[in-house]
């Protein structure tokens, strides 16, 4: 399936993620329609709460999507009010289903980003689709929960699940820690202050995820649940060693006890065989690459 004439929405097009999955998304040959929490003159964009449920249903009806990408959510685990990951990532959610549903406009597919945060922090070792969930923070859950309602609606649209790992890429917001590892970086900081730096990570780049999202909604695997991740993992101290390797400067790293979460998890490391059985041809830059577009890019 081409996207050629076909509509496609994205929910939280102004975020990190969204506006490589837009860009992916017309390369594919589909028009690109956005929602955003916050006002914007850009083209075919729409200001719209998920919340608000008159609203969203309007202009889901004005713009007919063939496809939908939700990518909206509250998605920084450090954020302080756990009520609004419930609202927006589970309550948000079911108002945009409802509203797809209620326009009546046959659909191809729509894409969940859910995380790989649901499997928590107990499982080491490579972790496929099947492996138990057991989340450990706020965020975790409302993402788990979003899973099982949208499973209610799997008879009604034809709805795909997604379970990124870490992914980064530039643009992503410093509050982030790869992106505050190579904000310091580029300022030549002599320290850095970062918490456990012995955790190990399965990182995968913006782009390659981006290409996995638009490749998966033109494959349609309906009702299926997929890793995005890359099956390698680094430590923090590994990302810090590719950075002073890429850039020739060398940065003290102090552990601050302060950014030590308690439940964090050791390592965090994904399967991707699945995704690479429905998308054969997918591949994700090592992560020295990734690090060196985002050192080099303002």
């Amino acid at each position: 399936m081409t996207g050629t004439g076909k509509r496609a929405l994205i929910t939280g097009i102004n975020g990190f993620t969204g506006r490589y999955v837009a860009a992916e998304l017309s390369a594919a040959g589909y028009r690109v329609y956005g929602l955003g929490s916050a006002p914007s003159d850009e083209a075919d964009y729409f200001h719209v709460d998920l919340l608000d449920t008159v609203q969203l249903s309007d202009v889901v009806k004005t713009i007919k999507p063939d496809v939908a990408i939700h990518l909206a959510a509250i998605a920084f685990v450090g954020h302080g009010d756990a009520k609004a990951f419930y609202d927006v990532n589970i309550v948000g959610t079911r108002n945009l289903l409802q509203a797809l549903y209620d326009s009546s406009h046959p659909m191809d597919a729509v894409l969940l980003a859910s995380s790989a945060n649901i499997y928590g922090n107990s499982t080491e070792g490579q972790l496929a689709e099947t492996a138990p969930a057991n989340p450990a923070n706020d965020y975790a859950v409302s993402k788990l929960a979003m899973e099982y309602m949208a499973k209610i609606w799997l008879d009604k649209l034809p709805i795909l699940i997604t379970r990124p790992f870490n992914y980064t890429g530039v643009g992503q917001a410093d509050n982030f820690l790869l992106p505050k590892i190579v904000k310091h970086f580029k300022e030549k900081s002599p320290t850095i202050e970062l918490g456990n730096i012995d955790v190990w990570r399965d990182f995968t780049d913006v782009r390659a995820l981006s290409k996995a999202y638009v490749e998966l909604v033109k494959a349609q695997p309906r009702g299926e649940i997929v890793n995005i991740c890359s099956g390698r993992t680094y430590s923090l101290r590994k990302v810090v060693e590719l950075c002073e390797k890429i850039t020739g400067h060398h940065l003290e790293i102090k552990v601050n006890p302060a950014f030590v979460r308690a439940n964090e998890v050791k390592t965090l490391c994904g399967n991707p065989e699945k995704l690479r059985a429905i998308i054969p041809d997918w591949e994700v830059p090592a992560l020295e690459e990734t690090l060196r577009w985002m050192l080099e890019n303002e």
